[in-house]
């Protein structure tokens, strides 16, 4: 059995690690560009080698998958591995907005079992356990029930027009949280069209479906995790009551964009 008060405190840890570089905090960072409009900085790879050793200690068994580390497919044959975003949302990050965290999911037999964030800009933690719950600073997570799909409350920036009966809330950079906002019913619906990777979801997902969402890829398909490709197409987060018509809304542009 993995120590859950270790899991955490090594979460908490990774949080602060990043969050004493935090721009918004008045810090300073090193950043540059791993290729054109993707930017990584100092705090993603301090954050990085902090978990890989410590998680790697608190389960050695387990395999790792990580945005900032050289992908070892020698994890294909591992039954548990450690899914890591050292910094969900870095855009965010470096601009000193609070809309980062740091994404951490363990991984069993291709599902997520346990997913931790830490988002300390936000002074929030969050936990859930597959088939036990989810939790946001200690209290149960009851995600959006939202029965009707029109006006439903999307983290976006702007609405395509054929979206215009949806309601536009506040939309942090990282996916995670975007995610998040459903399982705590401040969103009810969260969709992508575009290829994402495992690292960004994998703990998101989990505390979503664990408060009572609906989770699946943008064609209403379930996601799988440790793949040999660690992408999946779209992502579509949201009230269990809307996703078929969520699904149907997305079908078209979903075909023509995979």
């Amino acid at each position: 059995m993995i120590d859950s008060d270790r899991l955490e405190a090594i979460v908490r840890e990774a949080g602060r690690i990043a969050a004493d570089q935090w721009p918004g905090a008045g810090h300073t960072v090193r950043t540059w560009e791993k290729e054109p409009g993707h930017p990584v900085c100092s705090a993603d790879l301090e954050v990085d080698a902090f978990l890989r050793r410590e998680l790697g200690a608190l389960l050695p068994s387990a395999g790792w998958l990580s945005e900032e580390t050289a992908d070892d497919l020698d994890r294909l044959n591992d039954d548990l591995i450690w899914l890591v975003d050292p910094i969900d949302g870095t855009r965010d990050y470096l601009r000193g907005r609070t809309g980062w965290c740091v994404s951490v999911a363990l991984i069993s037999s291709g599902r997520p079992l346990i997913g931790m964030m830490s988002a300390p800009a936000r002074e929030e933690e969050w936990l859930a356990v597959a088939g036990k719950g989810a939790w946001r600073n200690g209290a149960k997570l009851a995600a959006s029930q939202r029965p009707q799909f029109a006006g439903a409350r999307v983290p976006i920036d702007a609405l395509p027009s054929e979206d215009s009966d949806l309601t536009i809330v506040d939309k942090p950079n990282s996916i995670a949280l975007r995610v998040a906002m459903v399982a705590a019913d401040q969103a009810d619906l969260v969709a992508t069209l575009r290829w994402g990777f495992e690292w960004d979801i994998g703990a998101a997902t989990l505390i979503a479906r664990e408060a009572g969402a609906m989770v699946s890829d943008a064609f209403g398909n379930p996601l799988n995790y440790n793949k040999r490709d660690p992408r999946a197409f779209g992502l579509l987060v949201c009230s269990p009551h809307i996703h078929g018509e969520a699904v149907a809304r997305l079908a078209a542009r979903a075909k023509d964009l995979s």
